[in-house]
C-alpha cells in the first residue's frame, strides 16, 4: 500500500562547491553556490519511489498537496494507487509470455498512447470517460481509421478490466463502459470464386505456391496456422492436418493457435498430392511445411547464431507475391485472408454451424456467424424463388390495360 505521505525536497543539479582551497563547503551554503530544482517524491503500490520535479518550490508543494490527496482517497477505498507508468511496467512484466508477443506488443503500444496523451503520472483512478473520449478524438484527428479507433476502445477496455482485477480500481469503473464504438459501414467480403481461383492457381507454375495456395483454399487456415506447420502435422494416409500447440525443440519455435485448441481438417486429395509434390522439393531437415530454401538457410543461420526472435514470422512478403499472382491472373487483388473467408463460407452451405465453427478455430460462434457466412448466389435465387412464390396469384393483366388505356 502506497504511502500518503508525499515529500518535497531540493534536488540539486551540480557538483558539491568547494572553497579557495578546494574544501567542500559547508551544507548550509549549498543552496546560494549549487543550482538546483524541487522535487515530490511519493512510494508507489508497485513497492517503488517515483518522483516529479517542478522549477519552483510552489509548484511541488501544489503538486504533492493534490497527490496526498488522490493516495488518499485509494486507501480509503481499499485500492492500491498506482500510475499509469507503474501500471504498464507492472502489466508488461505480469503478461510476458502468458498471451500472444504480438497481443501484448498491441497492450503495450496502445496504452503508450494513452499515457503519453493524459500523462505518464496520471493515477489511473483519475481517468473517466471523458478522458478516453479526448484520446480517442486525439488519435482521429492524426487521420487513423474508425475501425482502429474501435480496436483502441478495445484493448484499452481489456486493460482496465486487468486493472479492476488487481486492484486498482473499483468494480464497475472500467471508463471504457460508457464510451460507445464508433459505426462504421460494412463492406462487401470478397469470396473467391472456384473459376478466379483456377485463374490464379494456373499463373503459378511453383509447387510451393501451388501446395500453399490449395491448402489455404481448401482447408480455411488463418495465415500463422500454415506457416506454422510442420511436416508431422500432415497425415497422409488419412488426409488430414493438424493445428496443435508447438514448444520449442529444436528448430521447431513456441507457437499456440490463436484459439488455443487442437483441431483436425480434412484435406481434398488434390491437396494432399500437391503437398507430397512439395515435400519432395523442399529443404532438406526443415521441419515446416511451408519454408523455401532461401528463407530456410536464413532461418537455421539465424536460430545457430542465437538471433531469431520469439513470435518472428517464420515467412515474409507472402502476401506482396500472392497479389502479384493475382495480377497475373488479372482477377481481383485479393487477400490470403480471402482464402480462408472462402473456406469457410463453402463449408457453411453444407455443414451445420457447429461444425464449420471447430473447423474454423472459432472459440465463439458468433463470429463465424458474422464475418464468414456471407450470402451465396444460390441463397439469393431461393430467396427470389420465395417471393415469386408468394406473388402467384398475382396477376400481371391490370398493368397491360392500364397501359393500354
Amino acid at each position: 500500500m502506497a504511502n500518503k505521505r508525499v515529500g518535497v525536497y531540493r534536488k540539486y543539479l551540480e557538483a558539491v562547491p568547494v572553497d579557495s582551497s578546494g574544501l567542500p563547503l559547508a551544507k548550509s551554503s549549498w543552496p546560494k553556490k549549487r543550482s538546483f530544482c524541487w522535487v515530490a517524491r511519493w512510494f508507489s503500490g508497485e513497492g517503488k519511489r517515483p518522483s516529479r520535479s517542478f522549477r519552483t518550490k510552489r509548484q511541488a508543494q501544489s503538486f504533492a498537496a493534490q497527490k496526498e490527496v488522490q493516495i488518499q482517497d485509494a486507501q480509503t477505498a481499499g485500492l492500491t494507487a498506482i500510475s499509469l507508468r507503474g501500471f504498464h511496467i507492472e502489466h508488461k512484466e505480469l503478461t510476458q509470455g502468458n498471451v500472444a508477443a504480438r497481443t501484448l506488443a498491441l497492450h503495450l503500444a496502445t496504452f503508450e498512447s494513452l499515457a503519453s496523451f493524459l500523462g505518464w503520472d496520471r493515477p489511473l483512478p483519475t481517468i473517466g470517460p471523458r478522458d478516453i473520449e479526448r484520446f480517442r478524438a486525439g488519435r482521429l484527428s492524426t487521420g487513423i481509421a474508425a475501425g482502429t479507433a474501435n480496436k483502441d476502445l478495445t484493448v484499452l477496455k481489456r486493460l482496465f478490466n486487468l486493472a479492476i482485477l488487481r486492484g486498482y480500481l473499483r468494480k464497475g469503473s472500467n471508463p471504457c463502459d460508457g464510451v460507445p464504438k464508433l459505426k462504421i459501414g460494412s463492406v462487401r467480403k470478397d469470396i473467391i470464386r472456384p473459376e478466379a481461383f483456377a485463374g490464379i492457381y494456373n499463373c503459378t507454375a511453383d509447387a510451393f505456391w501451388r501446395a500453399f495456395l490449395v491448402t489455404l483454399y481448401t482447408a480455411g487456415l488463418r495465415l500463422r496456422e500454415a506457416t506454422n506447420l510442420t511436416w508431422c502435422d500432415i497425415d497422409f494416409e488419412s488426409y488430414q492436418l493438424h493445428i496443435t500447440r508447438k514448444k520449442a525443440v529444436g528448430l521447431v519455435q513456441a507457437w499456440t493457435p490463436k484459439d488455443h485448441q487442437m483441431r483436425m481438417i480434412p484435406l481434398p486429395a488434390k491437396a494432399v498430392n500437391l503437398l507430397a509434390v512439395w515435400q519432395s522439393m523442399a529443404p532438406e531437415g526443415c521441419p515446416y511445411v511451408f519454408m523455401k530454401q532461401t528463407r530456410w538457410a536464413y532461418y537455421l543461420r539465424q536460430v545457430e547464431r542465437g538471433r531469431w526472435r520469439a513470435g518472428q514470422d517464420l515467412l515474409n512478403n507472402l502476401l506482396r507475391r500472392f497479389k502479384t499472382i493475382c495480377r497475373r491472373a488479372d482477377t481481383c487483388l485479393y487477400t490470403l485472408h480471402d482464402l480462408r473467408r472462402t473456406c469457410i463460407t463453402n463449408w457453411a452451405g453444407q455443414l451445420p454451424i457447429h461444425v464449420v465453427q471447430q473447423l474454423a478455430g472459432h472459440s465463439d460462434m458468433r463470429t463465424t456467424q458474422r464475418y464468414y457466412l456471407s450470402v451465396q448466389p444460390q441463397d439469393l435465387d431461393k430467396a427470389r424463388a420465395i417471393q415469386e412464390s408468394l406473388l402467384g396469384p398475382v396477376t400481371d393483366s391490370g398493368y397491360r390495360q392500364s397501359k393500354a388505356g
